[in-house]
């Protein structure tokens, strides 16, 4: 599946993980995943807030629509 989606099989992987070691050392990668997962923590908080503003405007959209459905139309007596 990983295969197919990537067009990396398991060698290419390993020498991945291997170069990222080198480069990074054994005692920086945890501080580089921790700065990812807090990244990641970040996006998805402020997806969240877009969404429920998007939400809420939509209900207060609505909300407008039905109030001037209810009121009727509007007549002028001229």
């Amino acid at each position: 599946m990983f295969n197919l989606i990537f067009g990396m099989g398991p060698q290419e992987i390993l020498v991945i993980a291997l170069i990222i070691l080198v480069l990074f050392g054994g005692r920086k990668i945890p501080e580089l995943m921790r700065g990812l997962g807090q990244g990641i923590r970040e996006f998805n908080n402020a997806k969240a807030n877009i969404e429920s503003e998007v939400k809420d405007s939509m209900k207060e959209l609505e909300e407008k629509s039905k109030e001037k459905q209810k009121s009727g139309p509007i007549t002028r007596n001229d």
